[in-house]
């Protein structure tokens, strides 16, 4: 899962991003709302935590704008005020959900992975192919019954190959769902990801590598 934190305050923002990468997410960080949209715009995310009281576009604007340019991803906006009325003007500019500040990172966390099945709704909770079962709510993949021990990336890219049922995904999209904006694009994280991968899952092979094109199970 791949999610775009917005917020002005540094430290929270970098906070968040810590916290949801130790939840096995990627993140990128924006510290205002025109480079926070520029990169909605340009990158794919499955959710937009967007604090609403931004300094420079406010995150109302932003919100419209992410909406107005259509795509999948779930805008959560976070906002120091709680009254009635900001959180029905926030949402009616876009926003699928709501958080006031201050939050249980455990409840934003929830929301985030809810938000999150929601820009997939076709996704299955569970993916199964021959005998091998993937529970994203459990975080667990079993094959012939055994349960596997896989790392964040390696989860990550099993679960956007299953979810795919036999489409050839390529390296470039795994790159940009899996991983964040820190990595290096020429990188062989794919690869070498795909490799540790495969050797956990054991025989027979469940990946093909598609010349040119990518990978499919």
């Amino acid at each position: 899962m791949r999610v775009l934190v917005i917020d002005d305050d540094a430290e929270l923002a970098q906070t968040i991003g810590v916290g949801l990468r130790r939840a096995e997410m990627a993140v990128d960080v924006a510290l205002d709302g025109s480079s926070g949209l520029e990169s909605a715009l340009v990158n794919r995310y499955d959710v937009v935590v967007l604090d609403r009281d931004l300094p420079d576009v406010h995150g109302d604007q932003v919100c419209a704008e992410l909406v107005a340019a259509g795509g999948d991803s779930r805008v959560l906006m976070l906002t120091a005020a709680d009254a009635v009325e900001d959180l029905v003007d926030g949402l009616a500019r876009g926003a699928d959900d709501y958080l006031p500040k201050p939050f249980a990172f455990a409840e934003l966390i929830a929301r985030i992975r809810a938000l999150a099945r929601r820009a997939h709704p076709l996704a299955a909770p569970t993916l199964r192919r021959a005998d091998l079962e993937l529970d994203a709510a459990r975080h667990q993949v079993r094959r012939a019954g055994r349960l596997l021990d896989l790392g964040p990336k390696e989860f990550g890219v099993l679960e956007i190959l299953l979810a795919a049922d036999g489409r050839v995904v390529s390296a470039e999209e795994l790159l940009e769902r899996v991983w964040d904006e820190a990595i290096d694009p020429t990188t062989t994280a794919v690869k070498v990801t795909l490799s540790r991968l495969r050797r956990k899952l054991g025989d027979p092979p469940l990946i093909d590598t598609v010349p040119k094109y990518g990978y499919r199970i």
